[in-house]
């Protein structure tokens, strides 16, 4: 008897008439740091908005990539001129993640910023653990959003702070998710005879 294919009903929670998924509460419940864009215009005017979307794409040329709403203005300004910086801000700069966010047009009067020689964009200096100057190599436009992949140029990283969260709409700090008990292994500890080697010295080189 030849098989003939059924079309299976729709789960309970699709969406209805095809609409389009909300991606938003996906998306929330992926927790990630928090980071603000700068860039300077050719009148040396600062530029910049709050980003959760960035990610590594490679370490063999160093590179990573921002997604940014296609009308954001700072968009406009990063393109334009090819470089921009990325200040990963500290458990104790929420305050500046909601005043990037906001739009503010005076939002870099209310926070302490620099212009280090080379950069690609202003430091934060008083709200950032780790800032990366990157030059744009690549751009791919996708629906609302643009991607932005660029080469790290110079990598600065404060080892005095820690990272500020954000999942679920709502911020957390690492030094607390950090101190929470660790769950149990889940295998017996191997002899020291079966241990591979650990590596020599303990250096961290940061380009």
């Amino acid at each position: 008897m030849p098989h003939r294919s059924v079309p299976h009903p729709a789960a309970p929670d699709e969406p209805a008439g095809g609409r389009p998924a909300d991606l938003r509460p996906f998306m929330a419940a992926f927790p990630t740091g928090v980071s603000v864009v700068t860039t300077m215009d050719s009148d040396s005017v600062p530029h910049g908005l709050t980003c959760t979307s960035l990610a590594s794409v490679a370490l063999e040329p160093a590179t990573l990539v921002v997604c940014i709403r296609a009308a954001s203005p700072t968009l406009a300004v990063l393109l334009a001129e090819g470089h921009f910086a990325l200040n990963l801000l500290h458990e104790r700069a929420r305050g500046t993640s909601d005043l990037f966010a906001s739009g503010a047009p005076d939002r870099f009067d209310r926070v302490e910023w620099r212009l280090p020689l080379g950069a690609g964009g202003p430091h934060l200096t008083a709200d950032a653990h780790a800032v990366a100057d990157c030059a744009v190599v690549r751009t791919a436009g996708f629906g609302d959003h643009t991607a932005v992949f660029a080469e790290v140029r110079r990598v600065t990283v404060r080892d005095d702070r820690q990272p500020l969260l954000y999942g679920l709409r709502r911020y957390a700090l690492w030094s607390a998710a950090a101190t929470a008990p660790q769950p149990a292994a889940p295998h017996p500890e191997l002899p020291a005879s079966l241990r591979p080697a650990a590596p020599e010295g303990g250096t961290r080189v940061v380009r």
